[in-house]
């Protein structure tokens, strides 16, 4: 299991865990700290120059010294921003025990693509929002002068599933994000293209996620060869044998996230767990 189901979930999936979406915790100062420079569109602005900077940077240097940056970059993130890649039964799991769903704009989308991508998602276990979307509305008057309420879009666990069901479809990957770890207060749906943390992790080797706890596994009796699965994977983890005209898997590379089940007609690729494969099971 990843360390955060050994520091914040008792050996248990640490996302599956109520009490790390708990309402009490937006009482930290810290974290209301955090969440106003999260809500910041002018500071959100300079983070992300400064993130494409420091990647521009970290190109240039040798690998030891890329190594040590890496890894004093994802100290620093587990303990204020993290995310994991989930798959999307446990999504559903996640909203059969929160009491709300709030759709928001991606702030990483509007950074990257400068229009609103509504790709997030407000997770609360009080209703109506609880008292999460009361502080990012509050946040909203504080820097736009006023609640814009079509920005804070209420859903059913219905409407989520189906919006989930879509995203999976145009390739995006469901993971859940802490603010100020370990209180979970959104889960978005990424991609390599425009979504920083996923650029971060896998294209600049920066983690700021952790992999899924699962890997994908395929059928070769029942793979068609269609390669639709591979049109949707955002880590390269699937590929082709042309001998054997079948996808295959490389688990080294897998995130678990399973979006590539979405496509395949032939029911050939599965979930399993991480930590039963042999190359993957210390793969975070």
């Amino acid at each position: 299991m990843c360390e955060f189901c050994l520091k914040h979930g008792e050996g248990e999936k640490w996302y599956l865990q109520a009490k790390n979406y708990s309402e009490d915790m937006l009482s930290d100062l810290r974290r209301l700290k955090f969440l106003e420079k999260f809500a910041d569109p002018k500071a959100w602005e300079l983070e992300v120059s400064r993130m494409n900077k420091g990647f521009d940077r970290l190109k240039k240097m040798p690998w030891f010294i890329r190594t040590l940056f890496s890894r004093m970059i994802s100290r620093r993130m587990k303990k204020v921003h993290f995310g994991q890649v989930v798959p999307i039964e446990e999504i559903e799991q996640i909203f059969e025990f929160t009491n709300s769903i709030t759709r928001v704009a991606c702030i990483c989308r509007q950074s990257t693509l400068g229009k609103e991508k509504r790709y997030c998602y407000g997770i609360s276990l009080g209703p109506n929002g609880g008292k999460l979307l009361e502080v990012f509305q509050a946040l909203e008057e504080k820097f736009s002068g006023g609640v814009i309420d079509s920005k804070f879009e209420m859903l059913t666990r219905e409407e989520a599933m189906a919006a989930f069901h879509e995203h999976e479809l145009e390739g995006l990957c469901h993971t859940v994000w802490t603010f100020q770890t370990p209180f979970i207060g959104g889960i978005c749906n990424c991609d390599r293209t425009d979504c920083l943390a996923m650029r971060s992790t896998v294209t600049h080797e920066v983690p700021i996620m952790f992999r899924a706890e699962y890997v994908a596994e395929i059928d070769a009796e029942a793979c068609s060869g269609c390669r639709q699965c591979m049109r949707l994977c955002q880590f390269g983890a699937l590929s082709y044998s042309a001998s054997n005209k079948k996808a295959v898997v490389d688990q080294t590379y897998c995130y678990g996230c399973g979006i590539c089940r979405s496509v395949c007609k032939a029911n050939a690729i599965r979930l399993e767990d991480r930590a039963a494969s042999p190359v993957a099971a210390n793969l975070w």
